[in-house]
């Protein structure tokens, strides 16, 4: 009986570990498989999809009022109250009404840009049943033409033509620019858990070291040959060093959840990352960058479309301000009769036209003050559009500048790691044949590890800075060529 318990109990362990290593998957990355699972699934990339897709269909609605709309309508009513009907004497009388009323209408409309009016032709079809005198009359307008206007209004569609393209255009750049920007949100989470990874792998050998040293320290200290000072400062060192893994692996495991939470994996993922150690050599041209950047950048758009909207706002106050005059036209032919046939037969002609004036005499200058506001928004605003801009074109030329020299930068600190490992490992030897002190080894350690996290941090700064020309400029200098705007699959 003991032996099965023992066999059952020894097959349930392994049940659990084989199930625990089949819910704990591990996935290797590099940092362009980061970058393409950020763009496929973080919710930023999502973010900025649907920012775009906003902009996209707001750009259609703005299409669409510059082309013909067809409007079909209907407001059937049924009316049975005591109202106070007129006489043909002149006296008044209330009267029982039972109605039953429904009209129909079909409008063609085609909105005017240059002048802001709107062309329109419809018609319409009415029903009028008098149910307590049971009778039915029809009224037509089979044909109607008309235009309506403001004539010194505001005219919204003249100044939708000149904002709208560039707000759609600055959003396309701007789809651009958001995505390359993930792109080195995702470098700054690769290397972060990078590092903190390589953190845990130089605080594991080191304290392997200080293990070994400390071991072979004590049998030197009892045939005296090192003194208790250095027998006590190598156990401070292996405790310190213990210290150390501890927290790194805190850190790793840190680091880890909120890689996960950015590209949306499950927590009980495994992530293993590769570092390629070495970046590509070439160099952007300033001048290029400069004009790419103007070009394909969303800030200059930015820029000049809250010039726009400021001119659009003064227009606006201006129109306001002053005389103002609604005009009102339409030609048509109409009929009524019994039944519907009836009320197509021998058509009378109809015009309308009406013109509503409206001229402020006093308002105690609100008009006059809302003019100077906007005016003084929009000399606000080409102030801080010159200084933008100014900012941009130094914010360009910085980057290019400082990416020009990371590579070189990378190589440095790439010989610098190697040698300060070929250091280590001689000042190690030393030691233990008992050439060097306890500092000069501790030294070498600490020289090691600042080399290799300064080799890591240069290659992360390096990418930072491509993907930041990338995102200012629009273009992919190391391929040389235009960063294409990412298929969107769009509903209509």
């Amino acid at each position: 009986m003991l032996v099965r318990f023992i066999s059952i109990v020894m097959i349930l362990v392994g049940w659990q570990g084989k199930a625990r290593a089949m819910l704990t998957d591990t996935l290797t990355l590099d940092m362009g498989s980061t970058i393409e699972l950020a763009h496929s699934q973080s919710p930023s990339a999502q973010s900025a999809r649907n920012t775009f897709l906003s902009a996209y269909w707001q750009y259609r609605y703005y299409r669409a009022d510059y082309l013909p709309s067809v409007t079909f309508s209907s407001s059937p009513y049924f009316n049975r109250q005591i109202n106070k009907i007129a006489q043909a004497d002149g006296s008044d009388e209330f009267r029982q009404q039972e109605q039953f009323g429904a009209d129909l209408s079909l409008k063609i409309n085609q909105n005017i840009a240059f002048t802001g009016g709107s062309l329109f032709v419809k018609s319409t079809l009415n029903r009028l049943d008098e149910l307590h005198k049971k009778t039915t009359a029809f009224s037509t307008q089979p044909l109607i033409v008309g235009y309506e206007q403001s004539l010194f209004g505001y005219n919204s569609l003249k100044w939708n033509r000149r904002i709208e393209p560039i707000r759609y255009r600055e959003a396309k750049k701007q789809y651009v620019e958001t995505l390359e920007l993930l792109s080195a949100k995702a470098c700054s989470y690769f290397f972060s858990l990078m590092t903190a990874q390589n953190n845990l792998e130089m605080a594991r050998r080191n304290f392997a070291s200080a293990d070994t040293l400390f071991q072979m320290a004590k049998g030197r200290y009892t045939i005296g040959t090192i003194t208790e000072n250095e027998m006590l400062q190598l156990e401070i060192n292996r405790l310190n060093e213990e210290t150390n893994v501890m927290d790194a692996e805190i850190q790793v495991k840190e680091a880890m959840q909120s890689f996960r939470s950015f590209l949306s994996l499950d927590q009980g993922t495994e992530i293993k990352l590769t570092l390629t150690d070495s970046v590509p050599q070439f160099a952007v041209p300033l001048q290029k960058a400069l004009e790419l950047a103007r070009e394909n950048s969303p800030d200059p758009d930015y820029y000049q479309l809250q010039k726009k909207e400021g001119e659009s706002a003064l227009a606006m106050a201006k129109a306001n301000a002053g005389l103002r005059a609604d005009l009102y036209v339409q030609l048509g032919l109409s009929q009524t009769g019994r039944d519907v046939s009836q009320a197509y037969r021998n058509l009378e002609n109809q015009q309308y036209a009406s013109i509503s004036v409206s001229l402020p005499i006093l308002d105690w200058g609100r008009g006059k003050g809302r003019v100077k506001v906007a005016k003084s928004k929009l000399d606000l605003i080409n102030t801080n559009a010159e200084q933008g801009m100014r900012d941009f074109n130094q914010n360009v030329q910085r980057t290019v500048l400082q990416f020009n020299m990371q590579a070189r930068k990378v190589h440095i600190a790439m010989l610098t790691d190697k040698r300060a490992e070929q250091r280590h490992a001689v000042a190690r030897k030393l030691y233990v044949m008992g050439r060097s002190s306890i500092l000069d080894l501790n030294s070498a350690i600490s020289e090691r590890n600042n080399a290799r996290r300064n080799y890591i941090n240069t290659i992360y700064t390096y990418w930072q800075l491509y993907y930041m020309i990338r995102s200012m400029t629009g273009f992919d200098f190391l391929n040389g060529e235009e960063i294409a705007l990412e298929e969107l699959k769009v509903k209509n």
